[in-house]
């Protein structure tokens, strides 16, 4: 394998954004212009997509129907969603890096974070859970019926 040299090299910002509302009038956010998470979760492609899930739902329903209930909702349930990744970004962020000086204290709270999750079956449940991705749960099925009647002739779809 031919390599090339190096352009650059720096340290990326561990950062994080929301914008809440995610609906301003007519504008209506999604993915990275909603929200953005730092890259230790892996949740920025997984947010989009979500949020383009609902919003796709909420035009469809609009353009077919004229209901705005899913419109009106959208920035809520999406935010829902969000607000979740963003709280588990955070936590992993701050269990594997070093952010700032720490003290002792803080170092060994990280450390017992870092066992607790190493050696707790629940705690690695709920790691991978919020870690594949956390169900798409915040739409209500009633909604999602009227606007989308012939996707949702399975039971628990959408739930």
């Amino acid at each position: 394998m031919v390599t090339g040299s190096s352009i650059e090299k720096s340290i990326v910002p561990l950062r994080s954004f929301v914008s809440s509302p995610m609906r301003h009038g007519r504008l209506l956010l999604a993915g990275d212009a909603a929200h953005i998470v730092p890259p230790t979760g892996a949740k920025g492609l997984n947010l989009a997509a979500s949020d383009v899930h609902y919003l796709c739902r909420a035009l469809i329903a609009f353009y077919k129907t004229g209901a705005v209930d899913l419109l009106d909702a959208y920035s809520d349930t999406a935010l829902t969603r969000v607000w979740k990744a963003e709280r588990f970004s955070w936590w992993m962020t701050s269990m594997l890096h070093k952010l700032h000086e720490q003290t002792s204290f803080e170092a060994q709270l990280q450390l017992a974070e870092l066992d607790y999750l190493a050696s707790s079956r629940a705690a690695q449940t709920s790691f991978a859970e919020n870690y594949v991705g956390l169900p798409y749960g915040s739409i209500s099925i009633s909604l999602l019926q009227r606007a989308c009647p012939h996707r949702l002739s399975h039971p628990g779809v959408g739930d």
